[in-house]
């Protein structure tokens, strides 16, 4: 089990993800140390469309990306969307950083982050987190719409952990 560490900086906060795990939507492939400008430009708008398919209620959204890193911009109006958006970003290939800019017009208790590991499925986390494996459906709906199926979970991938009402 993993758990992604969350160090608060003014108004920002800095997310690990695992690089080469995720879906790749540059479309560029893997790319080399001698990244160029044009590269992290193509990465930022493969992000920006990745995000904004899932229709998320983001204003003023922004991505630049240098190499490994993404630094996000924007505003929402709820915790549960910006921990979205930075799970999009984080778990695609290519990214092992996603350095937060989000605002939240109603700042709402943070959740846990959660790195899939091999053997993992959501009922073993749900009983890691929660002390009860029936309640997978929360992580599932927490993680939905990147999410499409509860089983269709992956090693390096990371997962919101809400806390329970």
């Amino acid at each position: 089990m993993g758990i992604i560490n969350f160090k608060q900086k003014k108004n920002m906060g800095l997310f690990s993800f695992i690089k080469d795990a995720g879906a790749n939507v540059f479309g560029i492939g893997k790319t080399t140390a001698e990244e160029t400008a044009d590269a992290n430009l193509a990465k930022a708008t493969g992000l920006t469309t990745a995000v904004e398919a899932y229709n998320f209620n983001v204003t003023d959204l922004n991505i630049e990306v240098a190499g490994d890193v993404a630094k996000v911009w924007g505003a929402t109006d709820s915790q549960e969307t910006k921990e979205r958006v930075i799970l999009v970003i984080g778990n695609t290939d290519g990214i092992a950083t996603v350095d937060d800019y989000i605002d939240v017009e109603a700042p709402a208790p943070e959740a846990q982050f959660h790195t899939v590991v091999k053997g993992d499925t959501l009922g073993k986390i749900a009983k890691t987190f929660y002390g009860d494996a029936m309640k997978y459906p929360v992580i599932f709906e927490a993680n939905k719409p990147m999410l499409t199926h509860p089983d269709k979970i992956y090693p390096g991938q990371v997962l919101r952990i809400p806390a329970l009402d």
